[in-house]
């Protein structure tokens, strides 16, 4: 554990926080664990603020306007796998609020000097599985070929449909995983419909309703947080340019096109364009009808550069990673498209959510 890392975290959560502990007492404090433990305790408030600032600091998410607003649940107290997994299907519950969805992150047992008590394998708490036929073509998510096999090996079972929810896995301390199915109520998902052509619900389209990452790590002040699922809400082209339309997933494209009867002879056609315009249609009239918080692309482009002037206003720069920022659909008709952003480097930007090599081995179920 750096201390140096510890004390300029201590430094800024006390100039942004006004935080009433007397900073010096702190210093003392925090220096005296690490001395004693290799590392230190976050105080309720030091680890909301970090929290908090973390998802500031996320140069890949275009809806932090509202980053002051996330709700923190302390779980600091939970390791053992049969918990976690029950608190992270009360935090489904929680920020659900009757579709109002409220930004929500759970944090779980943080890492000792000897490495993580506890992680979450998946990707997102709600993820479909995905199967490999015998003929090679696929039925559900083919992103998720890999967490489901491993799945299966742990002993789950899917119905073998396009949306079967992933268990959770979880792994504890001594490395040991365990599949954890959600319990149903937990799970709040979206029946997608048309707003004009009334054959679009005969394809049996669904997704889940809140996007809560899971295999990201929240490092604050040089602690590590390996299991700390959070959530903000969808913007429609998450679900209708990206989790429904690509290839390797569940490539929707040629069927929304043959049901809206485009020419599909050549590129020059527009018929993708055109089916995906039609699926996002149908991914927001879907979601408002069901009561469920979403957000277009247009909208949320226009919050992230009020969040951006607000940043400069404070002093403070806005990491932002274009790529990510410009949405996959009509992105030069939104004016994030039209400037440029700092330059996002995640040793400068503390607290953060981190994804490294481990994690994206494990939300692609590939054994470690």
């Amino acid at each position: 554990m750096d201390l140096a890392q510890a004390l300029a975290f201590l430094d800024r959560f006390h100039q942004e926080s006004n935080s009433p502990t007397d900073p010096e007492a702190r210093r003392r404090e925090i220096a005296e664990q690490i001395r004693e433990t290799g590392t230190y305790t976050h105080t309720s408030a030091e680890l909301t603020w970090g929290a908090r600032v973390a998802w500031r600091n996320s140069a890949r998410c275009i809806g932090r306007l509202y980053w002051n607003s996330l709700s923190v649940r302390d779980r600091r107290h939970v390791s053992r796998p049969d918990e976690v997994a029950a608190q992270c299907a009360g935090h489904l519950r929680e920020t659900w609020r009757g579709g109002r969805i409220r930004p929500t992150i759970t944090v779980f047992a943080p890492d000792t000097p000897t490495g993580p008590k506890v992680r979450i394998w998946n990707e997102q708490l709600i993820r479909y599985a995905g199967y490999r036929r015998a003929d090679g073509s696929l039925v559900g998510d083919g992103r998720n070929l890999g967490i489901t096999e491993l799945a299966c090996e742990l002993g789950w079972h899917g119905a073998g449909t396009d949306f079967d929810p992933l268990p959770l896995i979880v792994e504890d301390e001594g490395g040991g995983l365990r599949a954890y199915a959600l319990p149903s109520d937990a799970i709040r998902e979206v029946e997608l419909s048309h707003p004009e052509h009334p054959g679009f619900a005969a394809l049996g389209l669904r997704w889940h309703a809140i996007p809560a990452i899971s295999n990201m790590r929240l490092e604050i002040g040089g602690v590590s947080y390996s299991a700390a699922p959070f959530n903000g809400w969808y913007m429609g082209t998450e679900i209708g340019a990206r989790n429904l339309v690509d290839a390797d997933r569940y490539d929707m494209l040629p069927a929304i096109a043959a049901l809206f009867g485009l020419d599909t002879s050549s590129e020059r056609t527009l018929w993708r364009d055109r089916a995906m315009i039609e699926l996002n249609r149908s991914v927001l009239h879907s979601f408002d009808a069901a009561g469920a918080t979403i957000t277009d692309h247009h909208t949320e482009s226009d919050r992230f550069l009020r969040h951006v002037q607000r940043e400069a206003e404070a002093g403070r720069t806005c990491p932002a990673d274009w790529s990510w920022i410009v949405p996959p659909v009509s992105g030069g008709l939104t004016p994030v498209y039209h400037r440029y952003y700092d330059d996002y480097d995640e040793t400068t930007h503390s607290p953060a959510f981190l994804l490294d090599e481990a994690a994206t081995r494990r939300s692609a179920g590939r054994h470690p």
